[in-house]
């Protein structure tokens, strides 16, 4: 089995050749990449050299340095590269490189979004020692912008609620999420947001953990809860069906780099791990 990559996050690029560099280059949601015997291949600062003095650094990968960058609407992929939805790469890049990639969509978009000041149109600066744009004349400071929304897993007794939704391309079902609305707390957000998608109320609500997700630039709060009443009556707008499983019969649910899979995942062995007689 291959060692887990290190990954060292840093926003202060270092004084030293950038030709070896890993270039996680974006437009959009795509990123650029070539393949070789059927491994994602990223770019490196010698295959583009004109893009890497106004690139953001990201950090180091075992050792090796990282970048980003957005590309133009109208860039056209070299030969031997193409541009693919970083979406598709989500079953294909192990856990850390996944997750660097998220770090660079949303800090390429950042860099687009906020060239120029939302108050006053001028042009914003980028600002030495940490991640920020600035506008020179009133002063306000632009930073990346990070969703934050909950996720969640409902259980009663040996069994976790999952839902299928109803916007999804593959049928899959998987745990309760939402977005935090303004002035709600996290744990407020988990009770509203089951309640509004599923009809049911829960108690005993405890952090898990939490997941950078690219898709939505959000971070991902996961949090467990217990049943505490009311029938399964889902939205019928996000939420095609919800259904109680136990361990030993679950649906087809999300792979493993995602948090709604560590959640069930958690579960499933805290089950298991129990004598029949203790259920």
């Amino acid at each position: 089995m291959s060692p887990t990559p290190i990954f060292l996050p840093s926003h202060e690029p270092p004084a030293r050749p950038r030709d070896n560099a890993l270039l996680f280059l974006a437009r959009g949601m795509e990123l650029l990449i070539s393949e070789r015997d059927g491994a994602i291949v990223l770019p490196t600062g010698a295959a583009f050299p004109d893009v890497v003095p106004a690139a953001h650094y990201l950090g180091t990968l075992d050792g090796v340095d990282c970048y980003t960058a957005p590309l133009a609407r109208d860039f056209t992929p070299p030969e031997g590269t193409t541009l693919v939805p970083a979406r598709a790469l989500y079953k294909r890049l192990d856990e850390v490189r996944f997750a660097i990639a998220g770090r660079a969509l949303a800090i390429s978009e950042w860099d687009v979004q906020h060239r120029f000041c939302g108050r006053c149109g001028q042009p914003t600066q980028l600002v030495a020692g940490e991640r920020a744009r600035r506008c020179p004349v009133d002063n306000t400071p632009f930073y990346p912008r990070i969703s934050p929304a909950m996720i969640v897993l409902v259980t009663r007794g040996d069994t976790m609620l999952l839902a299928r939704n109803s916007t999804l391309p593959e049928p899959m079902f998987s745990t309760l999420a939402g977005f935090v609305d303004a002035g709600e707390s996290l744990e407020d957000c988990v009770a509203r947001e089951v309640r509004e998608e599923v009809g049911i109320d829960v108690k005993n609500i405890r952090y898990f953990g939490s997941q950078p997700w690219p898709f939505g630039r959000s971070l991902m709060v996961g949090f467990t809860a217990e049943y505490a009443g009311g029938d399964i009556q889902v939205d019928g707008k996000e939420i095609a069906e919800a259904h109680w499983f136990h361990p030993d019969n679950l649906p087809r649910v999300p792979p493993r780099l995602s948090i709604a899979r560590h959640l069930i995942d958690a579960f499933v062995e805290r089950v298991k791990a129990i004598p029949p007689s203790g259920r």
